[in-house]
Formats: structure tokens, sequence, C-alpha cells
């Protein structure tokens, strides 16, 4: 194991980045430069997020020459504001199973169940061998609030038993999950120790500086404002230019580049995120095995204990794609119902988080010219589903396609004047999938 990268004190304001508890939380702010004058490399990529940084490092350790731009800062957008919980779950599933049969035949099923955790061993791995601070904790309860969804635990529970992961979860009761939360909310819940819950933002931050100490050249403050296409295709940014053998757009729902190809294919939902003061005692007393938790709606509420004792909350998602004007007020009635014991608590850190949403919830994987490749949209189950993409998009550019083709054969829904009419769409079809929720 590499010995561990060091914390370095910070300036704690951060005032570069967005506040929420993660920046205020920060293990070490990054200071990279812009991008100025001609640089080459063999590969560039676009957006300091977990796809983009996923893969520079994995390109780096493969030998490459890297270089990333990112706009803000790293971690900057939803890599380092999200609800820090790394779960085999996958929202296009049932999307993927149908579209990628076509492909893969009966291997289907084996490749989705692959999909579920291979995120989960990446993340694992890289934080024991680069010593990346980031909370990492074991633990996890996917809870049922009526008898549809527990059925649909069980079914779950069933698959991951015949898989070899009878060690690894357990189907609860009622009584069961009371045993593990102080709550009467759920009729029970699966319990999964695979999955993890994670601080995001140092976990981004510690993959980047690993890439750098492989070689990798990463670059802050830094807009794209052009990708100009050919065999030698060039990143321009205002105050320079980089040229490289290949080029990865992984900027995910914050960029506005390559209109022409990927316009109303990807829509924007904000997710809104708490955490309460610490809570002493009281963390272990709702929460005595320091487990993440999300509930089977369709709209969900997820939550999970920090490293200092607060409880981090995050549900309610916006799909106007605006941000909500006041997240503390709209999540307190879930947090107080969820835990009665937390009735008046003091919120101190509240954010929202831009999710990139896909129509049929598939990542979308594909080329814009011969070596400009994207890689986006995990729709609001990024954290793991970013290690696995850095990595099959690393394998396509140094020239093993077969998993980039799985998913670049699948089909997308493009919504026409999707700046205009594609968030409208979007949440009057989450608005149908909660009306199906009450017949569930």
């Amino acid at each position: 194991m590499n010995a561990a990268i060091p914390l370095i004190p910070v300036n704690r304001a951060a005032p570069e980045r967005e506040p929420s508890y993660y920046t205020a939380t920060i293990g070490h702010e990054t200071y990279y430069p812009t991008l100025e004058g001609e640089h080459r490399a063999d590969v560039a990529i676009i957006g300091g997020g977990f796809t983009g940084i996923a893969t520079a490092l994995e390109l780096a350790e493969r030998g490459l020459s890297v270089a990333l731009v990112e706009t803000h800062k790293i971690g900057w957008g939803a890599s380092g504001r999200n609800g820090g919980q790394i779960t085999g779950s996958l929202s296009g599933d049932a999307a993927m199973r149908k579209q990628m049969r076509a492909t893969l035949g009966d291997d289907v099923d084996d490749f989705i169940w692959w999909l579920r955790w291979r995120g989960h061993d990446i993340i694992r791995e890289r934080v024991a061998r680069y010593g990346i601070r980031c909370d990492l904790r074991d633990g996890h309860l996917h809870a049922a609030m009526k008898p549809s969804h527990l059925r649909e635990l069980q079914a779950t529970c069933e698959e991951a038993q015949r898989r070899g992961m009878g060690d690894q979860v357990e189907l609860l009761d009622r009584a069961g999950v009371r045993r593990h939360l102080d709550t009467d909310l759920y009729i029970g819940a699966l319990k999964n120790l695979r999955n993890m819950h994670v601080h995001p933002l140092n976990l981004c931050i510690g993959e980047a500086r690993a890439a750098e100490s492989l070689g990798a050249r990463l670059f802050e403050h830094s807009e794209v404002i052009d990708i100009v296409h050919g065999p030698t295709p060039t990143i321009v940014t205002s105050k320079g230019r980089l040229r490289a053998n290949q080029i990865l757009l992984a900027g995910d729902v914050y960029h506005k580049l390559a209109q022409r190809q990927l316009s109303g294919k990807i829509f924007p939902a904000m997710g809104g995120i708490v955490t309460t003061e610490p809570l002493g005692d009281l963390a272990k007393t709702i929460n005595p095995q320091q487990l993440a938790v999300y509930d089977c709606r369709f709209v969900l509420d997820y939550y999970r204990p920090t490293a200092d004792g607060r409880l981090l909350f995050g549900g309610g998602a916006n799909y106007s794609g605006h941000s909500s004007r006041d997240v503390a007020a709209e999540l307190r009635p879930a947090i107080e119902q969820t835990f009665p014991k937390l009735k008046g608590v003091r919120i101190e850190h509240q954010w929202t988080c831009a999710m990139g949403i896909v129509v049929n919830r598939i990542p979308q994987l594909g080329k814009l010219s011969e070596n400009v490749w994207y890689c986006q949209g995990y729709s609001g189950h990024g954290v793991a589903t970013s290690h696995i993409m850095g990595e099959i998009m690393a394998e396509a550019i140094t020239g093993t396609l077969g998993r980039f083709d799985t998913f670049a054969a699948c089909r997308h829904i493009r919504v026409p004047m999707g700046d205009v009419i594609g968030n409208p769409l979007l949440a009057a079809g989450m608005w149908y999938y909660q009306m199906l929720e009450r017949l569930r």
C-alpha cells in the first residue's frame, strides 16, 4: 500500500465553493492552476467531478499522460455535494436489461449484477491504496414503507443470496428495523453490509491528488469554451489551449458543450440536503450502527450519520431544474417524522445538488467524433456508477471497447427544445410516478 496522502491545514471558509457541510469539513482544499498557454497530453478530460477524476486516475495508473480542466474547483458540482451513499441500486436497471439483451444475450443479468457492485470495489481499493481520508464506512438499510416495497426487497435479498452475498444481506421486519433505527416509519428493510457511505468531496479530492501523484495535470478555473475536432482535437479556454490524442467530455449536467449532439438528452434535478447540529449521544440512540438509509419510494428520502455525529438528510428532489429557496424548511418535517426525538433540532448546513437525469435512466456513453468521447447521466446514483464509468472509459480510450459498446448501443430519448420543455416534462413524469406510488 502507498503511504497515506497527508492532509494540509486549509482556510475552511473556502469562498470559491458552494457552502455545505462538506465544504465546511474539507480535508484538503485544492489550488490547481488555471490553464494558460499551450499544453499537450495523451488524453484531455473536461470536468473535475467523479467521472473525470476517476477516468484520469485510471489512465494515469496505465501510464498515459493526462490533463484535466475544471470550470470551478475539483469536486465543485454534484460529486462534492451529494448524499454520500455508495449502494448497489441502479435506477435504470430494467431499461438496461431490456436494451442490453440485444448485445449481451443471456449474460445481461450477470453484467447488470456486476454493475451494481464494481464501483464499491474500485472505491474501497482506491481509498486503501492511496490512503484517502474520507470517512468511508460500511452498512446500509433500504427501507420499506408498505408491503409492496417489502416484497421488492425480499426479491433483491434472494438474488443477493443466490449470488453469494448471504453473509452481507439480511431482510428485517418492523421489529428488526426498530433495533437499528429509533423510528416507527418503516415496516421492514434490507440490511446490506456491502453498501457504504462516505464524505464524497474528500473522496473526490483524494482521488485527484492520487492522479496528480502519478503525473496527471489538473487545472481549475478553466472553463472550456470550445472543442476543436480533428486528428489532434483541442480544448480551448479563455487563456489557453490543450491538445490531445483523445478528449473525454465528463461534465454531466453542468456544461453546455456539444449542444448539437447532446442537447435534450440530460436534465438537471435539484436535490436538497441538510445537516443538523452535532447530536452527541443522541446520534447513536437513533442509529446505533451508524448506517446509511434510504426508502423505496420513487421520490425518496435518504440520510446517514456524519463522522462528527450529525444527521445528514436529503430528499424531495425538485425536477423543475431550479434550486429550492429554503431546503431546511422543506426537509425539517421529514426529519421530525422519521426521528421524533429530533423535533426542533438545529440545522446548521443546507445546500442543493444538481443531478443529471436521463429519461430512461441509462448512463449515456458515446463519441462526438472519432477521438472525442462523452460520459454522463447517473440519475441520482453517481458515486458508485461514476467510478465504474471511469474504468469503462479508460478501457475504451486505451482500445478495449466491449463494455463501452454495450452502453453506446443503448437508445436514448432526446427531447426537442430540451432547454425549454425538458424539465417541465421531467417534472410531469415524476408527478405521474408519484401518483403510481400510491397504487404500488
